[in-house]
């Protein structure tokens, strides 16, 4: 259950949040007694193997899935929330602009072409404007993200969850994206909680680092590395152990 707390630095705290999946045979503890906060304006990213309930914990926050016990509280207002899935899921009738302003009101059948200068602006700094009437069969897999993150974007939520958005991509489109997001991040400063089983791709992007194994958050970890990041650094090589230590 989702509530309003009052204060002025914390964006979302959990209080001993717990998912638990039961079917006949079993019970499966997804999550179990997680009490963390996220501080506004923040990068922050769950790192940790497969089945280890970083997917869970982002679709508790997004209130895709109601937690089995414990609370999720929002400073102020409840906060708006975008996600970002790990397939862009695009209408694949509608164009590029179309998609990224999906969630806009004027999008009905009597108006079935946006040119919002919202939706113009976000093509330009996602670098779609020369695919801004093309069709989602017509893109590349980096594209297609890319128009999933503009959608987002284009709410202008508070808070973006990221479920391991970039992990079906090749290594260079997804290192383009990853230096994308980290410009927008320091642009816009939005919170942002990203979800990954690459360590690399957390050490390149987190402030702080959570890293969960068997439904728990085991480690939270003070990313204070400068942006951009040497990776074969020695800061980040023992970053780097640090974290894989805490995954096995």
């Amino acid at each position: 259950m989702a509530r309003k707390f009052e204060g002025l630095i914390m964006a979302i705290k959990l209080k001993t949040l717990s998912k638990i999946y039961a079917n006949p045979k079993d019970k499966v503890c997804a999550l179990l007694n997680a009490t963390l906060t996220f501080t506004d304006h923040s990068f922050n990213i769950v790192v940790g193997k497969s089945g280890c309930g970083k997917t869970t914990l982002l679709r508790l926050l997004s209130g895709l899935e109601a937690p089995s016990s414990g609370t999720i509280e929002f400073s102020g207002a409840i906060p708006k929330i975008g996600f970002v899935f790990q397939e862009p899921r695009l209408m694949p009738w509608l164009t590029v602009s179309e998609n990224i302003a999906f969630s806009a009101k004027t999008l009905c059948s009597s108006q079935p072409k946006i040119h919002l200068p919202e939706s113009s602006s976000l093509l330009t700094t996602l670098g779609l404007t020369k695919f801004a009437n093309a069709y989602p069969s017509q893109l590349s897999g980096g594209m297609a993200q890319r128009v999933a993150l503009g959608r987002t974007l284009f709410q202008n939520p508070d808070i973006i969850l990221m479920d391991e958005p970039f992990s079906a991509l090749d290594y260079f489109t997804r290192h383009g994206l990853q230096e994308t997001l980290l410009t927008l991040f320091q642009q816009e400063r939005k919170t942002i909680i990203f979800v990954t089983h690459d360590v690399e791709e957390a050490i390149t992007l987190g402030e702080r680092i959570l890293i969960m194994q068997n439904g728990k958050v085991t480690k939270d970890v003070s990313v204070t590395i400068p942006y951009s990041r040497d990776l074969s650094s020695a800061l980040v090589i023992n970053l780097r152990k640090q974290i894989l230590a805490g995954i096995e």
